[in-house]
């Protein structure tokens, strides 16, 4: 499903269900050894996920560990990226001579908490999803502007190691064509002054799906 929204080159593996049969290696068990069941859970079925996909591109299976904010750390030559809600975990990854970053989210498809869009979302943020409403109300637009800020962090970490907050980026969602613009209100050296990531959202199955697929 999830590949709908990604570039050609990207592999991906998604499941809709926990798998017990992807067993973790001992280094990546001693970081989830006090987590509760559904963490661990979501831990292995999505560590299961992205062994499959590096399987894809020639890797042997190894762990995946975690790294600073909690990026996982991929072989070299590799970009990626991972996400998990109720009900889906998916892993992305890609050669890093064919992309320079990769972000992907999933949310349940329902309205944000209350609160939560005030803390999240730019006072023009809030104008366009108005006007997103007025076109198709049924649709949770509020929960495809946090998505796609959480695929927009995803893409920016891992390549400048820098924190990115809420309101650095302005998300310009297309109600039409199932693309989102984000324009970048923070400079990295890696991404250069004035940049912009250029995403997709899918809505389908009760989920909120967005991914960026940043060309090198």
């Amino acid at each position: 499903m999830i590949e709908e929204i990604l570039a050609p080159g990207v592999v991906t593996e998604e499941t809709f269900s926990d798998d017990s049969a992807s067993p973790l290696f001992p280094e990546e068990l001693a970081l989830v050894a006090s987590a509760v069941p559904k963490r661990r859970n979501e831990f292995t079925t999505t560590r299961g996920c992205a062994r499959k996909a590096l399987g894809s591109l020639g890797f042997p299976p190894a762990p995946l560990l975690t790294g600073e904010r909690g990026a996982p750390i991929w072989p070299d030559g590799v970009v990626g990226s991972m996400t998990h809600c109720d009900g889906y975990r998916a892993a992305v990854v890609a050669h890093q001579s064919d992309f320079l970053a990769l972000g992907i989210d999933a949310e349940p498809a329902g309205p944000l908490p209350d609160g939560v869009l005030d803390a999240i979302a730019r006072p023009e943020e809030l104008v366009r999803l108005k006007d997103l409403a007025d076109t198709r109300e049924e649709v949770c637009w509020d929960r495809i502007l946090f998505s796609a800020k959480e695929s927009v962090y995803k893409t920016w970490f891992p390549v400048t190691r820098q924190w990115l907050g809420f309101e650095d980026a302005s998300i310009d969602i297309d109600p039409d064509t199932g693309a989102f613009r984000a324009r970048l209100l923070v400079s990295a050296e890696t991404f250069g002054p004035r940049t912009e990531f250029h995403g997709r959202w899918m809505l389908r199955d009760g989920l909120v799906l967005t991914a960026i697929s940043h060309p090198r």
